[in-house]
């Protein structure tokens, strides 16, 4: 195992993890006016709203579908009866469904904020580099089903797990579970756990603004008295 391969994905998770953690809170502290989406729908409405729920459909799709299908321990699955295979056979199902809802909204989204005059203008460089990272992170996990469709056994699938769970519970064997994986594999992994690193300086962050929306639901009656 090159030390390349322990840097990337032995190492660079944690980095990757610190900085999505310690650079939103710094963001949050120290330039919270910028803690927002940038609509740009004032500017030009156009297909704004098709692609907007298109590409939210299929990137929370995908999210918690990662988020699941990786980090369930493999005795969980094998205890309720779902073999690796057909498990792979639903991810690359639903990933391919996520994944497609998602490509078409992206695309939406990006050919209206290159082409319209108005809307390029105003569109930072940040966003630029973020929408085409976020479309090269999308293509390679799109064909990797290709390269899973090859072998149905599971496999390589349950080698993805094993590196996601060493991962997260600390273990410094995990890289070398996926020495041996597609490069397609690879490469999806790096460019997923680099959006991680760029999403505290982007427009990204307006996420967590979403995750804590859910505490409106207990949020006391705002009293409105008239003149």
């Amino acid at each position: 195992m090159s030390y390349l391969h322990q840097f990337f994905f032995g190492i660079y998770p944690y980095i990757a993890f610190a900085v999505f953690i310690f650079g939103s809170l710094a963001r949050f502290e120290r330039e919270q006016y910028t803690w927002k989406s940038d609509s740009s729908q004032m500017l030009h409405r156009g297909n704004l709203r098709l692609g907007n729920i298109l590409f939210h459909i299929g990137i929370i799709g995908l999210f918690f579908g990662h988020l699941v299908g990786l980090l369930m321990p493999v005795a969980v699955w094998d205890a309720l009866g779902v073999t690796h295979g057909f498990k792979q056979l639903v991810a690359m199902v639903a990933g391919g469904i996520m994944g497609t809802i998602c490509l078409l909204g992206l695309v939406i989204l990006l050919h209206r904020r290159l082409s319209d005059p108005r809307i390029a203008a105003v569109t930072k460089p940040g966003d630029k580099v973020l929408l085409v990272w976020i479309l090269a992170t999308l293509l390679l996990g799109l064909a990797t089903i290709f390269v899973s469709a090859q072998h149905r056994d599971g496999y390589e699938m349950v080698l993805l797990m094993t590196w996601a769970q060493h991962i997260v519970t600390f273990k410094g064997d995990a890289a070398a579970y996926i020495v041996g994986a597609h490069t397609l594999f690879k490469l999806h992994l790096f460019m997923g756990m680099s959006l991680f690193v760029i999403f505290p300086f982007t427009r990204l962050v307006h996420v967590w603004s979403g995750f804590a929306s859910v505490t409106y639901l207990g949020r006391a009656w705002q009293l409105v008295r008239p003149r």
